[in-house]
């Protein structure tokens, strides 16, 4: 099986998978965004997740140092945390992770999220 709940649009997959990512990010990285939004593309989950940053960490990413230190935190933060996350995209599809990445923009808050999975998602609901 592809996808659990194979009568889901991609639309509602796409909102299923930011409500859990959403979640996650509460529970292992100690706040949520203010806004996610997930897009499925063939093989590929883009996930993208604005206003995640603390006043702490926005006030530090004021200088080059700073910044070094919050991608670096945050980078050991999701690697540790890579096999929570990836149980939670299996929660809502039932696929196999092939890679996973992350990266963070101080300047703009913002955090992008790209899941490689072994197999076409939108092929499959056609």
């Amino acid at each position: 099986m592809a996808y659990t709940g194979s009568s889901m649009t991609k639309g509602q997959i796409e909102s299923k998978l930011s409500e859990a990512i959403s979640k996650f990010e509460i529970e292992q990285m100690g706040r949520g965004p203010e806004k996610i939004r997930t897009v499925i593309f063939q093989d590929l989950i883009l996930i993208r997740l604005n206003g995640f940053l603390s006043i702490s960490e926005k006030n530090l990413a004021k200088n080059p140092g700073g910044i070094q230190l919050i991608k670096n935190a945050r980078t050991a933060l999701f690697e540790n945390a890579r096999e929570e996350l990836e149980a939670t995209i299996k929660t809502v599809l039932d696929v196999n992770i092939v890679s996973t990445y992350s990266d963070v923009s101080t300047k703009t808050g913002e955090k992008i999220i790209a899941i490689v999975i072994d197999q076409d998602i939108e092929k499959l609901m056609k």
